[in-house]
């Protein structure tokens, strides 16, 4: 009777223990959470002390090589505290200052859903801040220095409202600075670390490989905003990219379609990366059976955000008029055969080796379905440690088979 009632106690114990997994794994993520946001503030005030320092000693006191020096006599168990990391402090805090946060604060809220046209106007307004860093030092009563209440009281109320900038852990806030970008382009690549989940060394490649011009400058190739009802259009223009930059490995000169083709499924991982937020792996080399023949699509995804397949056509060559015509066939065959009832219009997109965009455009004008056309290029330097919010092709497959 013993041994059956300690059976029921586990069998009872058992949601609850789940419960409590789940609330465990929740927990450690805010903590970590809360633990960056805890550090990027704490640098963000010695980066205040420091500029207070130096208005009062002057640029020419070496006021960083000796603040450091003092700092890891007095903590020597404490680190991060090098004279490098104390100059990224004090980058830090005149980048980021009260009225740039509020001003980032506002930026987010306009950006919930992007557009291309949104991006360049929150990109140029925020370019044109130049808010000099406030007085936050004060001196108490018995002349210890501390960070004035007011503006700690602020920040807080900022910050709650300021996901992106406390949710970017430090490596990535430094690669930043170093790239000397203006406000709006960093704020950018910030916002897409946090959606993406891209680690400092994915973000070091999207700035190598300058992402913000390949997907928020380019002039794109498409007929989206007349094939597509709003805001799909728009959210299907702003996916897009050109030129797409794939890594392959041991290119040559002359390869062909088919071994792009295999290499970048290969290596699918790094090449959702490019692609883009929310596209997933579905198919290579779909087959078709229409009326007596076979049919091969190159590159079948879908993408959670769309709502909607996108199929791929992967030409070695530059553009061609003719094209156009069999990716367009493929979009009508995967609407009719493959395409759901809560699924959007399914889309195209037609990379190419080189071409004349403007033949493109024209080429766009015959065809009802929506098409983009953009230019690829092959490259190794997207690093082999990446680390991201991508799914794992078997967890893609899973998610398929559900």
């Amino acid at each position: 009777m013993k041994q059956k009632i300690q059976a029921i106690d586990r069998k009872d114990f058992a949601p609850i223990v789940h419960a409590i997994g789940a609330d465990i794994e929740q927990t450690q993520v805010r903590i970590v959470a809360s633990a960056n946001a805890d550090m990027l503030f704490h640098y963000w005030k010695v980066g205040h002390f420091i500029l207070y320092l130096q208005g009062k000693e002057g640029w020419g006191a070496k006021v960083i090589d000796k603040l450091s020096e003092a700092i890891r006599s007095q903590y020597p168990d404490k680190k991060g505290y090098s004279a490098r990391n104390l100059l990224y402090m004090c980058q830090f805090a005149k980048a980021y200052t009260l009225e740039v946060l509020a001003q980032l604060g506002e930026a987010d809220k306009t950006l919930i859903n992007p557009s291309v046209e949104q991006v360049l106007k929150q990109t140029k307004a925020l370019n044109e801040i130049t808010q000099e860093p406030l007085a936050l030092i004060q001196k108490s009563e018995n002349q210890s220095i501390e960070i004035s209440q007011q503006p700690v009281a602020r920040l807080g109320e900022v910050a709650q409202t300021l996901s992106s900038v406390v949710r970017t852990n430090w490596a990535s806030h430094v690669i930043l600075l170093n790239s000397k970008l203006p406000l709006g382009e960093r704020y950018w690549y910030i916002t897409q670390t946090v959606a993406n989940g891209w680690s400092s060394n994915v973000l070091k490649t999207q700035l190598d490989t300058n992402l913000f011009a390949r997907q928020i400058e380019a002039k794109k190739v498409n007929n989206f905003a007349v094939r597509l009802p709003e805001p799909q259009s728009d959210l299907a223009n702003y996916l897009m990219k050109d030129p797409y930059i794939f890594d392959i490995m041991g290119q040559t000169e002359q390869m062909a379609e088919r071994d792009i083709e295999r290499q970048l499924v290969s290596h699918i991982t790094k090449y959702l990366l490019e692609m883009g937020s929310g596209f997933a792996f579905v198919a290579q080399q779909k087959h078709f059976q229409v009326g007596e023949q076979d049919f091969y699509a190159d590159l079948v995804l879908y993408n959670i955000q769309l709502h909607a397949y996108v199929v791929i056509e992967l030409k070695a060559t530059p553009f061609k008029p003719e094209y156009m015509g069999q990716l367009n066939f493929y979009i009508n065959v995967i609407d009719d055969t493959l395409r759901g009832e809560h699924d959007n219009k399914t889309i195209g997109l037609l990379l190419c080796n080189g071409g004349d965009k403007v033949v493109a455009q024209y080429a766009l004008s015959g065809y009802e379905q929506p098409i983009g056309v953009s230019d690829y290029q092959l490259t190794k330097a997207i690093p082999d440690n990446l680390k991201s919010a991508l799914p794992t092709v078997e967890e893609v497959e899973e998610e398929l088979k559900k």
